[in-house]
């Protein structure tokens, strides 16, 4: 957790502080009431004096934040009303919040424009820095929007081997997915992808045994088999239905 500015990266060091300038950037812009930031801060500890021990951290992250000189950025950033805190910043100021708007962008350019929708999805996953929310705490709020992060980089990258099959690109595309069946074998969707791709790249049977593997896996680990969707796209592969084919 940093804060960039004019070419600089600015990192907070006191755990606290760092949550608390992360909860209140996840609702840049928006008041988050003090009860929910004391639980954040402390997650499940009964602390006493827990509005004390928050104002005080506030006081250090006003402090931090004057001390860099953020030039074109308001004097006062972190504001205190009824009962809450707020970032002063718009809530596009964020990485997170500037990565899901590109991410639902690229999403909806998909069908109509897929090499636009390519660009808009690599500009999305180019502010992605590592694991989402690193050392931002144990807090439920700060947990859960984690894992949405992690989800919604998935579906990106998803939706990026998409853009490759839209456009010819089955080869570059079955690299980076036998890489992303392997770190994920449970997610169907890029064995329904590498499937595809490699049945145009007249791959067959690789494309079969990707369909045995994964169902072996889901089978051993997870005692699930796998979904309709991969079951009939391995009906097709075996008929060699010319809907494959189609990159529509």
């Amino acid at each position: 957790m940093g804060v960039e500015h004019g070419g600089k990266t600015y990192r907070i060091r006191a755990k606290k502080v760092r949550t608390l300038l992360t909860v209140l950037a996840l609702h840049a812009g928006r008041t988050v009431s003090w009860d929910t930031l004391v639980s954040e801060l402390w997650a499940d500890k009964d602390l006493a004096n827990s509005r004390n021990a928050l104002h005080a951290n506030a006081a250090r992250l006003r402090k931090l934040l004057e001390s860099w000189d953020l030039e074109g950025h308001p004097d006062e950033l972190v504001l205190t009303a009824n009962n809450s805190y707020l970032l002063n910043l718009p809530q596009d100021a964020t990485d997170a919040a500037r990565f899901l708007r590109l991410a639902g962008r690229g999403a909806e350019l998909l069908r109509t424009d897929p090499e636009r929708a390519g660009e808009v999805l690599n500009e999305a996953l180019s502010l992605w820095r590592g694991p989402a929310l690193l050392d931002a705490g144990e807090g439920l709020l700060c947990r859960s929007t984690a894992a949405q992060l992690e989800e919604r980089l998935m579906t990106l990258r998803e939706d990026l081997v998409m853009v490759k099959l839209h456009t010819g690109g089955e080869r570059e595309a079955i690299a980076d997915l036998q890489e992303l069946v392997v770190a994920h074998p449970g997610r169907e969707r890029f064995s329904e992808q590498l499937m595809i791709a490699l049945y145009r790249c007249g791959r067959q049977s690789e494309a079969l045994d990707t369909y045995q593997r994964t169902r072996a896996w889901l089978r051993s680990e997870l005692g699930l088999d796998v979904g309709r969707s991969l079951r009939e796209l391995y009906q097709s592969v075996l008929a060699q239905d010319p809907v494959l084919d189609a990159r529509t």
